[in-house]
């Protein structure tokens, strides 16, 4: 499902990885909390996933400030999460933060 996301600026968080295959159905919980707790913290605008051969995906999540993503950061299950990642599930993976200043599609 592609976000509806406002008319620019804002802000994107894209979140590439390889999973590790190690305990996936609590990376499966975890992820589902990820969701759920993203779309209650203020600013999100929403996001976008999919997966690819060889335990690849990508995330990407909207933001409206800079200010409301760095919040999301520093969110204490999201930094348990992020640790878990590093520890667990992912073998590897990749942020980028970006500000959109154009977007148009249909």
């Amino acid at each position: 499902m592609i976000a509806k996301t406002p008319p620019p600026p804002y802000w994107a968080v894209i979140f590439s990885a390889v999973q590790s295959g190690e305990d996936t159905d609590a990376y499966e919980g975890m992820a589902e909390r990820m969701v759920k707790l993203a779309h209650d913290q203020a600013g999100f605008l929403g996001y976008e996933s999919a997966q690819a051969a060889g335990n690849a995906e990508i995330t990407i999540c909207y933001w409206d400030t800079e200010e409301n993503l760095r919040a999301w950061k520093q969110n204490s299950e999201h930094l348990e999460a992020q640790r878990m990642g590093r520890d667990v599930w992912y073998s590897a993976y990749h942020i980028r933060i970006v500000r959109v200043e154009r977007a148009y599609g249909f």
